[in-house]
């Protein structure tokens, strides 16, 4: 009797959930003898293949969403923290930031260029203040004073690149899962044409040979 299909993904999963496919090392003892039915079996791997293919898309987007999302929080907190040190430092005294577009010091007004719209920029001179606003996404727009700004974008920067990192251990670990499940298919495939491939043997050697008139 064939083994239950669905015994090919284990119990065993990674820390996000993602379960481990089950590697076959003998095809007979796993389809149950040398009379299985392979075509349920083939099925059953074609739709965990399948599975693992579009957790595989979706976790793939989603990297390439974070490593577009990561550089932007780091700039943003960049230039919070610029402003927060530019408020604090004595008069005079110079702040940096690698940010060619920002010129001023805290006891100048604060100039600098920021976009309009693809290739369009605008000259701005920023007053003085202790509160910076934050675009947290859906149109949605609070303002924080610059410390709070600081930490809620320090541990967004660290949520991502945590997220960033377990996405691409994620995709690392279904990627093994999906050889896995193609080398079972393909060793269940060749178990199957071989069983074939002999039992057409045995049938001819099994026929009388004609008679010689």
């Amino acid at each position: 009797m064939a083994t239950n299909p669905t015994t090919i993904i284990q119990d065993e999963k990674n820390p996000r959930g993602i379960p481990k496919a089950l590697f076959i090392n003998d095809v007979e003892e796993y389809l149950g003898g040398p009379d299985a039915e392979v075509e349920k079996v083939l099925n059953a791997f074609q739709d965990a293949l399948a599975k693992y293919r579009y957790m595989d898309g979706n976790l793939t987007q989603r990297r390439r969403s974070l490593e577009d999302k990561i550089p932007d929080i780091r700039k943003t907190l960049n230039m919070v923290e610029f402003l927060r040190d530019r408020r604090s430092a004595p008069a005079g005294d110079e702040g940096e930031l690698e940010e060619e577009d920002v010129e001023g010091s805290a006891s100048k007004p604060l100039q600098t260029t920021f976009e309009l719209a693809e290739t369009l920029y605008a000259e701005a001179e920023l007053e003085e203040t202790d509160t910076v606003y934050l675009w947290l996404g859906a149109n949605v727009m609070l303002s924080y004073k610059i410390p709070t700004a600081v930490d809620l974008l320090k541990s967004k920067l660290e949520a991502a690149q945590t997220s960033l990192n377990n996405t691409i251990e994620d995709l690392e670990f279904l990627r093994e899962q999906l050889t896995i499940m193609e080398v079972n298919t393909a060793r269940v495939y060749n178990w199957d044409v071989k069983r074939r491939r002999e039992r057409k043997v045995k049938e001819q050697a099994a026929k009388p040979l004609d008679s010689i008139d």
